[in-house]
């Protein structure tokens, strides 16, 4: 079993062993320092292996065990700075571990006293100038540097939490969109299939030649239906009005039902809101063709101040049934211009879209 000596942190990489370089004077002491025994050698080797276990632990520690690491630095700090002025290290080495602190008022707290119980120690000694400052500055400073980087590292760390929860929802938002399309795209096509099969089924007997012609329309709308498809996939979602208009033309004229249109005094229209209203005209024929048991429809578009309108009116059954999910999708598309989709059901149905004429309006808006 292979033990780990740093957390798996790629940010870390081989900084924390060059740091120990600062320890290697304490480690030196009996070689500069002389009458050095056998006693002061076990001393100095033990305090550094104590050492070293703390300070690798220190990577790992976190809270109440971060604070228990960097008071034991400081403890080996205030016992061996008598016996070696190297020995300040120590206290430079828990204020940088007590920086990483979770909270930073606690850690800023933890190394203003570390530097505060150095100077007290150095008064009681009566250390130089020299030898009582430097393990001072350096406290605050690398205390105050060890702060810094991690609210840094706490701020990065929120910014990915947040960037994944972003991913997460534009994946939420992208398969609500692929659901929309392919009910878009398949659910009036495979109506048109099915009611096609069944004339065709009912024909065969009577009318040989005439159920040929059905099934030879069944197998082009579905090679129809591969080419919306992959049409979808490159990006392109709709034929524009006019192609739209003659799928519903087929169509209804397939389920029996007289079309009306004044398609030919439509507006021009922005490419967003042509696509929104063409996959709106494909829904309201749909749900017509399925549902309606109409004779006849009427296909409008109407220009309303500073609107777009498109209006699809049948004779059918009509009704207020709640909104299936096609034109719960179709009403987002909609909204997401700055448009609005009514259903009028108390003479038939009447399905209104009214979008604003300024395609400024919705130019950033994702109709894809």
């Amino acid at each position: 079993m292979r033990v780990r000596i740093l957390p798996n942190d790629r940010t870390l990489g081989w900084t924390p062993y060059a740091w120990l370089i600062y320890i290697v004077p304490f480690v030196l002491t009996p070689f500069y320092t002389s009458h050095s025994s056998t006693r002061d050698w076990l001393l100095i080797l033990g305090a550094t292996a104590v050492f070293t276990v703390l300070y690798f632990r220190g990577y790992w520690a976190r809270g109440r065990e971060l604070v228990l690491v960097a008071a034991m630095m400081t403890a080996l700090g205030v016992a061996l700075w008598p016996m070696s002025y190297a020995a300040g290290a120590f206290f430079v080495y828990a204020a940088g571990c007590i920086g990483t602190n979770a909270t930073t008022r606690h850690a800023a707290s933890g190394v203003i006293a570390i530097a505060l119980l150095a100077v007290v120690e150095a008064s009681f000694l009566r250390y130089t100038i020299f030898n009582a400052a430097w393990p001072v500055v350096f406290t605050l400073l690398v205390g105050a540097i060890n702060i810094h980087y991690a609210q840094v590292g706490r701020a990065n760390a929120r910014l990915r939490l947040a960037q994944d929860e972003i991913e997460h929802l534009a994946k939420v938002a992208e398969r609500e969109r692929i659901a929309r399309d392919l009910h878009d795209l398949l659910g009036h096509t495979l109506s048109l299939v099915i009611l096609k099969s069944e004339l065709a089924s009912k024909l065969a007997d009577r009318d040989t030649e005439r159920a040929r012609e059905e099934i030879r329309d069944v197998e082009r709308i579905a090679r129809d239906a591969l080419s919306q498809v992959r049409s979808a996939v490159a990006g392109y979602r709709s034929g524009g009005i006019d192609a739209e208009l003659q799928h519903a033309r087929a169509a209804l004229g397939t389920a029996g039902v007289v079309l009306e249109s004044n398609a030919l005094s439509k507006p021009q229209l922005p490419p967003a809101h042509e696509a929104v209203l063409a996959l709106a005209l494909r829904e309201a024929v749909t749900n017509i063709v399925r549902h309606a048991g109409a004779r006849r429809c009427r296909i409008t578009f109407d220009t309303r101040g500073d609107m777009l309108a498109m209006s699809i009116a049948d004779d059918g059954r009509g009704g207020s049934a709640p909104f299936g999910n096609g034109l719960t999708g179709m009403r987002e598309r909609v909204e997401l211009l700055g448009g609005t989709l009514t259903r009028d059901g108390r003479d038939g149905t009447t399905l209104t879209v009214k979008l604003p004429r300024n395609a400024g309006s919705c130019a950033s808006a994702d109709i894809a």
